[in-house]
């Protein structure tokens, strides 16, 4: 992959182009989020009313049955306040540092590519998802319904469960499991953007189309769901873990709430207890990338057009 060979997509593309990827992906897929962490946060085996184990599905439903619907978007106001500077922090700054770790010829080899993938998993961490994701999880994890008026919650919304965390807990609270959240964005984005990239290099070579050339939008479609697997398989205790710290109010340092928490979910709940919540995730992460990844490229594609008409 040459530098040379490649325009250089100015940031307010990657922030407009991200940003509608990011808001098309909450909305469709948002509530597997939801199924997910209240799966993860479960200490007991949910079970129905014939004691049957729930699964994903199953508590879906439950959720649906006792809180309404919109139960399931519970916590989506906190996702798409930050999901256009999270996608514009995440494609700008992997684009920033794949360049900076091309070599003299403007090639950027696979290890570098995994190494910006880290780096821009980490950034979008710290900067905006670590935060993000602690309000979202509180919220989500209410149980109250929302066909019920006078069933009020703790946390009405995203700003007021921002206001309400830093008033009682300080505004430390919001970063509670950022190394966490860091570690699982980081391993998140590497695997994704490595994968997809490569996906997409192997995809031209077979369909004899130049570097140049743009893939017809269902298979960044297809590439982006296969590459957003390889993520959640490979640090779902690290997000069990995190979810768990977040919606915690156990003081200490990060190190004392992840020995605490990590030892309370082997000793109580055993090593399985770890991958909880995992199908959902993949479920929401997988067509959650290839929606991204898709939308992206199209938004990206129609914005460089404009770029160009603009330049001529």
């Amino acid at each position: 992959m040459s530098k040379n060979n490649e325009k250089k997509t100015p940031l307010v593309v990657h922030l407009i182009a991200g940003g509608a990827a990011g808001f098309m992906e909450s909305c469709i897929c948002h509530p597997l989020d939801t199924i997910k962490v209240r799966m993860q946060l479960a200490k007991n085996i949910q079970r129905g009313a014939t004691g049957k184990r729930l699964g994903f599905a199953g508590v879906g439903l439950k959720i649906i049955r006792n809180e309404s619907f919109w139960g399931l978007y519970k916590g989506l106001g906190a996702v798409v306040s930050g999901i256009v500077p999270k996608m514009a922090i995440r494609f700008s700054s992997f684009e920033l540092y794949k360049e900076w770790l091309a070599d003299e010829t403007g090639h950027v080899s696979t290890s570098s590519v995994f190494l910006a993938g880290l780096a821009a998993g980490t950034t979008e961490a710290i900067a905006i998802v670590s935060p993000m994701d602690l309000i979202k999880i509180r919220l989500q994890a209410q149980s109250h319904s929302m066909a019920d008026p006078m069933d009020i919650p703790k946390y009405r919304n995203a700003p007021h469960a921002a206001y309400t965390i830093v008033k009682e807990e300080g505004i430390a609270a919001l970063y509670k499991g950022v190394t966490l959240t860091a570690a699982r964005q980081a391993t998140n984005q590497a695997a994704n953007f490595t994968a997809y990239q490569e996906f997409k290099r192997q995809a031209k070579k077979f369909q004899d189309m130049q570097p140049s050339e743009e893939l017809p939008s269902y298979q960044h479609l297809m590439l982006g769901g296969l590459s957003g697997v390889m993520g959640p398989m490979s640090n779902a205790p690290l997000d069990t873990i995190k979810t768990r710290i977040q919606k915690s109010n156990t003081t200490g340092s990060g190190w004392v709430r992840f020995k605490v928490v990590t030892t309370e979910i082997f000793q109580k709940e055993g090593v399985r207890a770890f991958y909880k919540g995992l199908t959902p995730r993949l479920l929401r992460i997988a067509p959650g990338q290839a929606i991204t990844f898709m939308v992206y490229e199209k938004v990206k594609a129609w914005l460089d057009l404009v770029t160009i008409k603009n330049n001529a």
